[in-house]
């Protein structure tokens, strides 16, 4: 094996010189037994200090087989200063071009002193040295012949109607990053007639796709054809079949046309314990963005306990944050230091961008905040450029995401889908009835889809119904599955109130897609729901008062009260994050796997959205049960 890995960086060698405008002036040399640096350089006539330039590692000592670059003697009296190296950490999406680009030098430039790129791509993290002089003396002519050279290889493509980037990039077997390292400076979504550099020979014959069936989808670090097998259910020869320039393998940042439907079945996530797979102990730096308010408090003590009290949003604040110290402490308890930098961004999208203005972010691993939508998507924007992870805490709501923006929140849609997809599984044999009012006539209208054979109740006139309208659709010889679907408290009160006063021979049991705000009002017993095995989706599950977990344990010794929902999801999230950092190199590594987290109250399984950021696919099925206690059902 390691002959063959040898041979193969050989060939990779010598096929990278034979095209390198280098060729007369440098050569490789394998490495015989008993052959040392000081023998080498006799042998070409050159100094061991040239050598060492050319192959640094060398200086730790050189094995049999390995290969040296060494340089002719027109190269070295050639050279009229002394080179220098600029240390560079690969980020993610950069390409050997890009850097090139960065440094003003060419990419053989680097390879001569990275030795391994010849044989091997780049990877995320790793550190390359970038020789600094030569941008200033010989690699001026280099650069020259490259741009000769590179006028050949690239043609210019007109983009035309109905033509995205990532149609472009897949027609000309590119990745992303190296469509916009071609493009520099070019719009997100660029206008018809833009002319653009691009490979010269294309992989497919067109840059579209038929919208109506198939999707676009970039290949994900350290995805291969099983991992996609696993995430889109499509095997390798399907997906060979529908793009045969994928037959050689795929990359990191290819693109590829997937039917549209695959990307609807959930994928199978493997629940794990990320406390088990800390692999990365290095200090973690957090960044909290938060709307504390703390312009409205004052030095009385009286005043600011009334001001906590009247203001909501500072308590959920202050709550949550109290949640994130309790998860930075666990991490800590594991030998991991925790860096917090807390911003107050008084609840203002341009206080937001102020605050990310004037510190510097680029060394963050993860931004919490901030709350609301709007102001999450300004620093998610604002934080693009650098790559820092932004991730939604409290909102889901549909937001923009962009390719660093996090939404911790399935949302409303995801649930309703998943509780209709629930109830088409499991209703085969039960009586199922539908009571919808006007507001609902989509969800009325999907459940009817899913369950054809189910039995529809509109409230009447006035918006109620009697006791009459609900007995005659009832099937006393099987269970009764009964969906309800309203915002409104009067009906839900009247339906729930209804179904609770039915005889018990009856077997009903109550569902709903949307759990919304107003099964909490007055009228609406939980005894009742329990009664009927209320049965509805959520985003998390609640706690119970008796559990002795480790989290609400040390909560109550340190506050001396019991966590509430929002101190929960600040320990839940930022664990979760802290936890993946720990795990991996960053969340976004640590995101592209199909696993699933979970904590107190809360999972997580983020998953790639097609173009854009993260999404958390994880929920609960949740049933009330006798003891008023919520039960996970799913």
């Amino acid at each position: 094996m390691k002959l063959l890995v040898t041979f193969i960086f050989l060939f990779s060698l010598t096929v990278s010189l034979a095209h390198s405008p280098f060729q007369d002036k440098y050569r490789s040399h394998r490495v015989k037994q008993g052959e040392t640096v000081y023998s080498i350089a006799k042998t070409y006539n050159v100094s061991e200090n040239e050598i060492y330039k050319l192959n640094p590692d060398a200086r730790g000592g050189i094995s049999s087989n390995s290969i040296l670059i060494i340089p002719s003697s027109d190269v070295i009296n050639a050279a009229s200063q002394e080179i220098k190296f600029k240390k560079h950490k690969v980020r993610r999406k950069e390409t050997l071009y890009s850097i090139a680009r960065k440094y003003n030098v060419s990419e053989d430039d680097i390879k001569k002193y990275n030795k391994h790129l010849y044989s091997k791509g780049l990877k995320k993290g790793e550190k390359l040295q970038i020789p600094i002089s030569l941008a200033k003396t010989e690699t001026v002519t280099v650069v020259s012949n490259n741009t000769s050279e590179a006028s050949n290889n690239y043609a210019t493509h007109v983009v035309a109607a109905k033509e995205t980037k990532y149609g472009i990039a897949r027609k000309y077997g590119i990745s992303i990053a190296e469509l916009d390292d071609l493009n520099p400076n070019l719009p997100e979504n660029f206008p018809i007639g833009t002319e653009l550099k691009v490979p010269k020979t294309s992989v497919t014959t067109s840059a579209t796709i038929e919208e109506e069936s198939f999707d676009f989808y970039e290949v994900q670090p350290k995805e291969g054809f099983f991992r996609l097998k696993v995430k889109l259910g499509l095997s390798q020869e399907e997906i060979v079949a529908l793009n045969p320039y994928a037959k050689d393998g795929l990359k990191d940042g290819m693109i590829l046309k997937i039917p549209k439907e695959s990307t609807d079945s959930s994928p199978i996530s493997e629940k794990i314990d990320l406390e088990n797979a800390i692999s990365n102990r290095d200090p973690k730096r957090l960044a909290l963005l938060l709307p504390f308010q703390l312009k409205s408090a004052t030095d009385s003590i009286k005043a600011n306990t009334e001001l906590i009290k009247n203001n909501r949003t500072m308590r959920i604040a202050l709550d949550f944050y109290s949640g994130v110290l309790m998860a930075s402490e666990f991490l800590k308890d594991k030998g991991i230091s925790v860096e917090l930098n807390v911003y107050d961004t008084e609840g203002s999208a341009a206080k937001t961008t102020a605050i990310i203005s004037r510190n510097d972010f680029s060394s963050i691993d993860a931004v919490i905040g901030p709350l609301l939508s709007k102001n999450v998507e300004r620093a998610a924007s604002d934080l693009k450029s650098k790559d820092v992870p932004v991730f939604s805490p409290l909102s889901n709501r549909s937001i923009k995401l962009t390719s660093n923006l996090f939404q911790t929140l399935p949302p409303d849609s995801m649930l309703e889908k998943a509780m209709i997809e629930y109830l088409k599984e499991n209703s085969e044999g039960k009586n199922v009835i539908v009571i919808c009012d006007g507001k609902k006539a989509k969800q009325k209208t999907a459940l009817m889809e899913a369950i054809p054979e189910a039995i529809s109740i509109a409230p009447r006139e006035k918006g109620f119904l009697y006791v009459v309208d609900i007995e005659e659709k009832i099937d006393k010889t099987r269970e009764n599955w009964v969906i309800l679907e309203s915002e409104d408290p009067v009906i839900l009160s009247n339906v729930i109130g209804l179904l609770n006063g039915m005889p018990e021979t009856h077997q009903i049991r109550l569902f709903t897609t949307d759990k919304n705000e107003n099964y909490d009002y007055h009228d609406v017993s939980n005894v009742h729901l329990a009664n009927l095995d209320f049965t509805f989706p959520s985003i998390s599950r609640t706690y119970n008062f008796d559990e002795k977990n480790a989290f609400l344990v040390s909560y109550k010794n340190k506050y001396g009260v019991l966590p509430n929902r929002f101190a929960v999801r600040g320990f839940d999230l930022t664990y979760d994050i802290l936890l993946r950092l720990a795990s991996s190199g960053n969340v976004y590594d640590a995101s592209n796997n199909d696993y699933e987290t979970e904590y107190v109250e809360n999972k997580f399984n983020y998953q790639k959205k097609m173009f854009s950021g993260y999404r958390n696919n994880a929920f609960y099925i949740l049933k009330f049960n006798k003891d008023l206690q919520l039960e996970v059902v799913k």
